[in-house]
């Protein structure tokens, strides 16, 4: 599994930074209702947005997931104190 990581993980990481390097230019952008706008590189008005997407998919999918870890961990509780109490007799 941390093979796949790498060999997905490393060219996608030169991806990035090839299109970093090549999207340096400044894009303005104005924040229309307020008064006033934010020069950015243009590299970082695309990748921003793509990491903050990443992150609250991420971040909804685990806590999705957040009531069946708590509930799996409750049972497993019962189950080894079950099994505890009938070694125990």
């Amino acid at each position: 599994m941390r093979l796949l990581a790498w060999i997905t993980g490393l060219p996608l990481a030169v991806l990035v930074a090839v299109f970093a390097v090549a999207n340096r230019a400044e894009i303005h952008f104005d924040l229309w209702p307020l008064p006033f706008g934010v020069d950015l590189p243009g590299y970082l008005a695309v990748l921003a947005p793509l990491g903050i997407g990443l992150a609250g998919g991420f971040l909804l999918g685990w806590a999705s997931g957040l009531k069946a870890r708590l509930r799996a961990g409750s049972l497993r509780r019962r189950l080894d104190a079950a099994e505890k109490t009938q070694s125990q007799a």
